[in-house]
């Protein structure tokens, strides 16, 4: 078997009108010959024979893989960035009535009282107590069981009983949530 590689130019048309399709083109052939023309919607036979009469290839309502786009290039590096924050460490107790609203990653060195609140876009690590209310998006968070607190990880509540009695790594791998018990003592900090 013999296979060959290409790098393929690929210019894609949503056509609505065979009028609009014709005018675009007009003068343009000799720029399109370089291209793969992908057309989508309603493509009638004379728009086919003018193609084929300016030597233009194409494909109709060929769906083309939107893997790598420039929007989830950007996405991926607006994510990047974000990563790039830096870590906020707070070594205060969360009291009663207060709520964090933090975009990065927090490491947490203190306590969280009953009726306080932590909302996070980033990782999380707490390594004490949590009574309060914790909602984070991260890709992770540490945290200790507790019978008060209410936890919940990408929209999802985290039950305690399914935390043990020391740090627990919660995650999300393959949209499950994934509960690992830290095997350090709760006093390695």
């Amino acid at each position: 078997m013999d296979t060959k590689q290409y790098s393929v130019k690929v210019f894609e048309l949503n056509i609505k009108k065979e009028d609009d399709f014709i005018s675009f083109f007009e003068g343009k052939d000799a720029f399109f010959k370089n291209y793969l023309i992908v057309l989508n919607g309603l493509i009638t036979q004379e728009m086919r024979d003018y193609l084929k009469k300016k030597q233009i290839k194409f494909l109709v309502n060929f769906e083309l893989p939107k893997k790598n786009t420039t929007k989830t290039l950007q996405k991926q590096i607006k994510k990047e960035e974000k990563v790039k924050e830096n870590l906020k460490v707070l070594d205060s107790l969360i009291r009663s009535g207060q709520e964090l609203n933090i975009n990065g990653d927090l490491l947490l060195l203190n306590k969280v009282n009953s009726g306080a609140k932590i909302n996070i876009e980033g990782n999380l690590v707490i390594t004490q107590i949590v009574n309060g209310s914790i909602r984070c998006k991260g890709d992770f968070m540490v945290i200790e069981a507790s019978a008060k607190a209410n936890i919940v990880f990408h929209d999802v509540v985290v039950d305690n009983s399914y935390l043990k009695e020391r740090l627990n790594r919660v995650e999300l791998i393959n949209n499950e949530i994934v509960i690992t018990p830290v095997l350090k003592e709760k006093n390695w900090v």
